[in-house]
């Protein structure tokens, strides 16, 4: 199978190697940690071995029975003791134990296979989830779930296949071969082996060219199931603009282009299946001939042809398996490239070995000489010095673009500073690990996005085995509680794709509660309350500042207003600090600060 070394198996054009994939795939067979695998895997092994023996004794028994029917035949006793019936019966207990033997196969190995499935979607979700923000910022999510469905898919399939088909298959047309050699001669191995090695040529060639074919369906396929997912997941907005026609036409132009290759890729599966019944039936006549021809001159008995026929089709059966097998494992190697190439993918930011665990004994948050870009060529932070102390409430805020919501960014470290460092107690954000950082920092954002499950779900999310009391308490803190319990299903309420079933301020407090309950003593408050209407945002900017208390918190505002007693104002423009001071203090400096506080009082006055 030398056709295997290298193919363009993944949907974005990088050669993939095809053994490279069989190799990353194997290892689930044999796992070191796991002997029950290993014992599974043999036992099927065994268990195949067996019945291929049987497979290719069955026509025997076919044989002798007819030999025995005939008029001139054989006696009844002269295989085994049998008789004509005892032959025929004894045929059928070893097709059925052939068949037996299969499921049993089946039935011991599906545990290993589904095991495999589930760790390596388990490798890849995983996987998902620790590659940089940047990259999920640029990666549309509908191609990345499809790329992962597929691939996962064909992980049990390809492991099956590589254990059950290629090297099954070579068992047993070695077994058929030498069944014919021995009691037949040279020329009818001589047909078979032609009619095979022209059967896989011909199926390797027209598959690596149906290869291409599938890699633009499954490009089609993707791009058809990126525009669906995205216009449901803008469902509003679809509406809002009356765009239900412009949509569904997009829809259709996709999968118009899939319709195309999926018409080609049948058609050539259509050519692909006629040629190779033209080349098995060549070689099923041809031997059959040769039979025939061995019976009417004496050498051969009826019962031998009739053996011949049933070794022919015994042979057309895994070969036409193999055809199926071949096409499916280079259809799995496409499904499975971008999946590899997906775990290969580095994370941005990651732990350095033997990182310690963040130890917050204040909560001191400090920046020095922070520089950061998300393009080299473009820089967001030129040089930012701040120290935030312990309990102390900081509000940075700037015009849009001037890098406020970047400092947020950096400081749950989704990037790495460019150039200076961020530190907490001392600690700089590099040196420990991502997971005690997360843990220490609690974030509000501006549009709290919910998972589609419970309200209790979405709360408890903060600490997962909290206790009921302290969920409780938590909603009682951001004041959703008494919402919640008039609800006829109360905590039990689904809140739906997104939260988009309960208003912006409700959303808000579950993402409240939801942080309280996680108890961090550094609070990121990132714009969160400037989607909420005027009357709402009065009413949730209590229980922020409440649970401030005790914490050291950064506000990233946009409004002015929500952050006038803050300990310190930051005044950010393209990148540095141009200001620094309490509210009064800037205001009596009549710089940058005061030009935005008056601006926004005139368009509230307005």
């Amino acid at each position: 199978m030398r056709h295997l070394a290298t193919t363009s198996a993944n949907l974005d054009d990088t050669k993939v190697k095809g053994w490279d994939v069989i190799r990353r795939v194997a290892p689930y067979l044999w796992p070191q940690s796991e002997p029950w695998v290993k014992r599974r895997v043999v036992l099927a092994l065994a268990i195949l071995f067996t019945a291929k023996l049987i497979a290719v004794t069955t026509p025997l028994f076919y044989k002798q029975a007819v030999d025995a029917l005939a008029p001139d035949g054989a006696s009844p006793a002269a295989f085994l003791g049998f008789g004509a019936v005892g032959l025929t019966l004894s045929y059928g207990i070893a097709r059925l134990m052939t068949v037996g033997f299969q499921q049993l196969r089946d039935v011991v190995f599906t545990p290993v296979g589904q095991r495999a499935l589930r760790q390596l979607a388990l490798e890849t979700f995983t996987h998902i989830h620790r590659l940089s923000m940047r990259y999920h910022i640029m990666r549309k999510t509908g191609g990345l779930s499809r790329v992962i469905e597929r691939g996962v898919k064909g992980v049990e399939f390809l492991l099956r296949f590589l254990l059950f088909s290629i090297g099954p298959l070579i068992l047993e047309l070695l077994m058929i071969a030498t069944v014919l050699f021995f009691l037949f001669d040279v020329w009818y191995l001589a047909v078979v082996f032609v009619t095979i090695s022209l059967y896989i040529l011909f199926t390797f060639k027209v598959t690596e060219w149906r290869v291409k074919i599938r890699k633009i369906m499954n490009e089609q396929d993707t791009d058809a199931n990126q525009k669906a997912i995205d216009s449901l997941l803008n469902f509003e907005t679809v509406k809002y603009f009356g765009a239900e026609k412009w949509e569904a036409n997009r829809y259709d132009a996709a999968m118009a282009e899939y319709q195309k290759a999926a018409i080609r890729t049948n058609y050539s599966l259509a050519f692909l299946n006629f040629g190779q019944s033209v080349l098995i039936t060549s070689g099923l006549v041809a031997v059959m001939v040769m039979a025939a021809m061995g019976v009417q001159n004496g050498s051969l008995t009826v019962g031998d042809f009739v053996m011949v026929n049933a070794y022919m089709i015994q042979i057309t059966m895994p070969l036409n398996f193999l055809g199926t097998v071949y096409r499916e494992i280079r259809q799995a190697l496409i499904d499975m490239g971008d999946m590899f190439d997906l775990l290969e993918q580095p994370a941005e930011v990651q732990d350095k070995p033997n990182a310690a665990a963040l130890d917050v004994t204040g909560g001191q948050v400090t920046l020095q000489d922070v520089a950061f870009g998300y393009d080299a060529a473009r820089p967001i932070l030129k040089g930012i010095n701040l120290t935030v102390e312990p309990g102390q409430t900081v509000a940075i805020v700037g015009s849009s673009g001037s890098g406020k919501s970047t400092i947020g960014r950096l400081l749950f470290r989704f990037y790495d500073v460019n150039g200076g460092a961020m530190k907490i107690d001392g600690q700089d954000l590099r040196d420990v690990t991502q997971e005690s950082l997360h843990a220490q920092i609690g974030v509000v954002p501006q549009d709290t996005v919910l998972f589609n499950d419970t309200i209790h779900y979405n709360i408890a999310y903060g600490r997962p085995g909290a206790r009921e009391d302290e969920i409780i308490a938590a909603a009682k803190a951001a004041k959703i509680h008494d919402f919640v319990i008039s609800l006829p299903d109360g905590y039990q309420t689904s809140v739906g794709e997104r939260g988009l079933k309960l208003s912006g301020g409700e959303k808000q407090r579950v993402g409240i509660a939801r942080t309280l309950l996680k108890n961090p003593p550094i609070l990121l408050l990132d714009e969160a309350t400037s989607a909420l209407d005027t009357q709402t945002e009065m009413e949730i900017q209590a229980e922020l500042k409440a649970m401030g208390q005790g914490r050291t918190v950064i506000t990233i505002a946009h409004r002015l207003s929500t952050i006038a007693d803050a300990d310190q104002i930051v005044v950010l423009e393209n990148g540095i600090i141009v200001e620094q001071g309490k509210h009064d203090e800037l205001l009596a400096k009549a710089g940058r600060y005061a030009l935005l506080w008056n601006r926004q009082s005139e368009e509230n006055a307005a």
